[in-house]
């Protein structure tokens, strides 16, 4: 029964009115629905706002490394320190290391760029401020629905965004209905903003149905791989930041790691590869086990106890990626429209940031009567803001490395060191990509193949211990949300041509090439164990792949990540 069927017999649905509908308890989503709170309080106006939040609870689903830049949420909420904001641990110093196999060298502080500064920033859990802020949200009045995940866009007949409507609850693996069943509810809104991260599922139909990104470089992707430590006391250097670049990665491959040093003797370390990569051999997840092995970050953890592992999407495009913001009915804030600064390795501040200035211009429009419109007062507000200004200094980040490391090293001290000391803050040129991440993958026979050494279950792991910890699970009796338009695609063109690239860029394991009982290859999809991390959705090199929204409440239940 298709879900089109099931809504013609079990409906309608009922629906919910709201001025605001947001999509996603991140960063950005819930930053909007307080702002939009504290503006209704300022002006005793009534304003109804509803967040929607797939995972468990808010923060469930957020990965981030995290070193935070308070200036977005020194705007929010001035007074977030007495408020009890979990951002304990000031950086209390930075290290960049350059790494080959067996060494690592420092760069000189005063050759550092600015980007990699981290002077009064906070090492944090970002799912742990995440949480603190839906606390807060829900404190001023925002209703917040954990485990109900947006799967439909709403539209009203103009074609103007209508709001969205969950997933249905309690249907089996075959399609059917079972005795559980719960049709999804509707929730339409004057205006909807999405906030649901990298490669948002809803994010990506919106920007597609009113080509938002028309004109706009196309987006690219990191994978970002992720463990929280504990370590003995005598290694714990509180607020130390580390970031690496160089080995394993070669040097046309982008890629590198970051080690923060939280407070409790817990370190939060990983590996960034971008989703540009052409060898279809690499595998992201065994990258970052071998970088953990580097003498330079053995030295941080060895001894230590890994608590928790995820992984995550993340926009890499910076400004000349950015699709149009803003569509009849609606608005993309934080990492669902890309955000995110790559050369910073940041995108809390922004998300937070254009959270708040989509909800001011949301809330304008409601006042003044409006409805289902274009919000132009947001993407107006971000060009005079500080976010566009350092977005503008980034934004030939990603496309120098195109041109190797070395390269990419060398002209982003150009433009982020040397520039500024001139007193020019953007280069006066301008790079453009013109190919999607998918499309760099190159045949197996021609790349060298690369063979990983086996984990020692103390420093290196597996993917399935990995899952393990970090406390994924969806019910098992529910169709896949890893879907293929074409079931013969990923044997006779991925594997046949690619070697099979899902086996190995997939960090958890969902993809798996197996022998059918007549001997035939074939594709085993074991969806239970997706962390929800885009990253398939993005490098599949058929766009085969179709990631869809599982239940609510399904995915990773990060702890301190």
């Amino acid at each position: 029964m298709t879900p089109e069927d099931i809504l013609e017999q079990f409906g309608p649905r009922e629906a919910m009115e709201y001025d605001v509908v947001i999509v996603g308890a991140g960063p950005a989503g819930l930053s909007a629905a307080i702002r939009l709170k504290q503006l209704a309080a300022e002006k005793e106006a009534e304003l109804s706002v509803v967040v929607l939040e797939k995972g468990s609870e808010a923060g469930a689903h957020i990965l981030s490394g995290a070193v935070m830049d308070p200036i977005a949420l020194n705007e929010l909420l001035p007074n977030w320190k007495d408020l009890g904001a979990p951002l304990n641990q000031p950086v209390t110093g930075d290290e960049v290391l350059f790494l080959t196999p067996t060494s690592a060298r420092r760069t000189p502080d005063f050759l550092v760029p600015d980007c990699f500064h981290n002077h009064g920033n906070y090492v944090i859990s970002l799912g742990a401020v995440t949480k603190w802020l839906g606390e807060h949200a829900e404190s001023l009045g925002v209703e917040i629905f954990p485990g109900f995940a947006a799967a439909e866009v709403l539209y009203n007949d103009d074609g103007s965004v209508k709001g969205v409507a969950t997933g249905n609850l309690g249907v089996g693996k075959d399609g059917e209905p079972t005795d559980s069943f719960q049709l999804g509810m509707e929730l339409h809104g004057k205006y909807t903003l999405f906030a649901e991260g990298a490669r948002g599922h809803l994010g990506k139909q919106v920007i597609a149905q009113f080509e938002l990104d028309k004109g706009k470089d196309p987006q690219a992707y990191g994978i970002g791989i992720k463990e929280l430590w504990e370590i003995p006391a005598d290694k714990a250097k509180p607020g130390l930041v580390v970031h690496t670049a160089g080995w394993p990665m070669d040097d046309s491959t982008y890629g590198g790691g970051f080690l923060y040093h939280l407070e409790d003797n817990k370190v939060t370390l990983g590996f960034v590869v971008g989703l540009d990569y052409a060898n279809p051999w690499l595998s992201p997840f065994e990258e970052m086990q071998r970088w953990k092995t580097h003498p330079a970050i053995r030295a941080h953890i060895e001894g230590g106890k890994r608590l928790s592992y995820g992984a995550r999407a993340i926009t890499a495009g910076g400004i000349l990626s950015l699709p149009k913001t803003v569509f009849p009915g609606g608005a993309l804030v934080g990492c669902d429209a890309g955000y995110l600064n790559a050369s910073r390795i940041k995108g809390s501040h922004a998300a937070i940031k254009t959270g708040m200035l989509a909800a001011e211009a949301a809330f304008s429009a409601v006042q003044a009567g409006r409805q289902h419109d274009e919000l132009s007062a947001y993407p107006q507000a971000f060009e005079q803001s500080w976010l566009h200004t350092e977005l503008q200094a980034s934004k030939n980040f990603k496309t120098w490395f195109k041109k190797g490391n070395t390269v990419g090293a060398l002209m982003t001290g150009i433009e982020q060191w040397f520039l500024p000391k001139l007193g020019m803050k953007v280069a006066p040129w301008t790079l453009h990509r013109t190919h999607a991440d998918h499309t760099y993958l190159r045949p197996a026979a021609e790349m060298p193949k690369i063979d990983y050494p086996k984990p020692d279950g103390k420093l290196t792991f597996d993917r399935l211990s990995s899952v393990f910890i970090s406390n994924t699970n969806h019910a098992e009796d529910q169709p896949a949300h890893l879907t293929l338009k074409n079931a013969s695609v990923p044997v006779q063109t991925n594997l046949a041509k690619f070697a099979g690239p899902e086996s190995r860029y997939c960090p958890a394991g969902v993809y798996e090439f197996v022998k059918a009982d007549d001997g035939a290859d074939r594709l085993q999809i074991n969806a239970q164990n997706c962390v929800h991390c885009k990253t398939c959705d993005i490098k599949d090199p058929t766009q085969n792949i179709v990631w869809i929204t599982p239940e609510g409440g399904g995915g990773p239940n990060y702890a301190g990540m």
